[in-house]
């Protein structure tokens, strides 16, 4: 069996996966992506370039469509030029190197990732009325999504991460798109025992109050700047603290740098007050290894976001027990409830959220059974021991409709042969 995966970046949502079914059940994967060339971990790495990108001079509206056509055509010319051995199913990822064009060159099911349907009210784009959206931004939206329309309506098959992402999935469609989540790689991101007490050369002393806060770029759709204002609330209150800040001075998400004169968000938090940047120590971003063992040792975790994509970090400190403190937003009470595997302030709480992560720093041990229980729903819904063979039942159940959607259309079996590979997908997959 050979499966292609096609996202933007590697190994992002495919990488783990490509590698469990090459390991467990001898599956060729290819993985086309902007990476270089090779084989990483068994598996095949194509290149491929976008062919078109939108110009200063294209309607701003549609530029976002036209660099989804340009992907779209280079993941295509890519496969075309450098794939010889057709796929017997394909994986991608909607918005990051889209599979449209695929239909044209191999005959075999498409799933598709869908991580977020755009909305221009009630969403992370008004969240934050502090932050407001441009009306040419809000109008934006619309043709944003258009890349996102034609892979539910070309894929046979979708997934999305969690029930609040699929929840904004247009009604149409849900119904072709399930709920699986990406898995949480519990041999990586686990407590480790025993780990000393220190960050780099700099020795943490045993009296000194650990707290952590990773995100991959330090913005307002992750609240950055909210969590500098807890950090003042909580080192003012108690001194014996250091705040472990994991991540890049740089925008993920969102357009913070056209409401500031800043050239980031992160310096212009820090102009907005003054902090005791003593407290604090900037990381930088850490490999999983690393980042999994500073959880370790965290006596409290602090976790922001607007209504959004859940970000893998929030995943990784609950997989590594930690005593979590989150917003109380619409996506996280999916994860983290109350009182049972972390505790829930309002996103703009600043005081409540520091109460709250007082209350933990207190007794860090009391509240361990937080972390407890964080890692024991981590260990019972989102461990790729239990995400990953849902994901294969789908590859089956893709495999299976597809015939039986040809075999109603086309005529008998012995005048049309099954799409290419399609007895070693159900073989593989464990279909009878």
């Amino acid at each position: 069996m050979h499966v292609l995966f096609v996202h933007q970046n590697f190994p992002a949502q495919f990488g783990h996966v490509a590698r469990y079914l090459i390991r467990a059940h001898g599956v060729r994967c290819t993985f086309v992506s902007e990476k270089p060339a090779g084989m990483v971990e068994g598996i095949r790495r194509i290149r491929y370039a976008p062919k078109l990108k939108a110009t200063p001079d294209t309607l701003y509206l549609t530029r976002g469509f036209e660099n989804g056509v340009g992907h779209a055509l280079g993941v295509y010319n890519a496969c075309k030029s450098q794939l010889k051995e057709p796929p017997d199913l394909i994986v991608g990822h909607s918005g990051f190197g889209s599979t449209l064009f695929l239909r044209e060159l191999y005959d075999c099911p498409i799933i598709n990732y869908f991580e977020y349907f755009y909305r221009p009210k009630n969403s992370d784009l008004d969240f934050r009325p502090e932050f407001p959206i441009a009306e040419i931004d809000r109008l934006r939206i619309y043709p944003r999504n258009a890349m996102f329309l034609l892979d539910l309506e070309n894929c046979d098959a979708g997934y999305s991460p969690t029930r609040w992402q699929h929840s904004t999935l247009p009604r149409a469609y849900s119904d072709k798109v399930e709920v699986i989540f990406d898995g949480v790689e519990t041999s990586v991101w686990r407590k480790h025992e025993g780990v000393p007490r220190a960050i780099g050369d700099r020795k943490i002393g045993p009296n000194t109050r650990i707290i952590t806060y990773v995100s991959r770029g330090f913005e307002s759709m992750r609240g950055f700047d909210i969590f500098m204002k807890v950090a003042k609330r909580i080192y003012r209150s108690r001194p014996d603290v250091l705040f472990l800040v994991v991540g890049a001075d740089r925008v993920a998400y969102g357009g913070d740098l056209k409401y500031i004169q800043e050239q980031s968000f992160l310096k212009h938090v820090l102009k907005q007050d003054d902090y005791d940047l003593s407290k604090f120590v900037f990381t930088g971003l850490l490999p999983p290894q690393q980042l999994a063992r500073l959880l370790s040792i965290s006596d409290l975790h602090l976790y922001l976001t607007v209504p959004f994509v859940l970000s893998w970090s929030l995943f990784n400190a609950l997989a590594c027990g930690c005593s979590v403190v989150a917003s109380d937003t619409d996506p996280v009470r999916e994860v983290i409830q109350h009182g049972e595997n972390g505790l829930l302030a309002p996103f703009y709480d600043v005081e409540g959220m520091a109460e709250l992560g007082l209350r933990v720093l207190e007794d860090p041990e009391a509240h361990r059974a937080l972390g407890r229980e964080g890692m024991r729903r981590i260990d019972s819904e989102y461990a790729l021991d239990k995400t990953l063979p849902r994901m294969l039942d789908l590859y089956r159940k893709v495999a299976e409709g597809r015939l039986r959607t040809e075999a109603i259309a086309a005529p008998p079996p012995s005048v049309r042969p099954r799409p290419a590979g399609a007895d070693r997908i159900l073989r593989v997959v464990g279909a009878d």
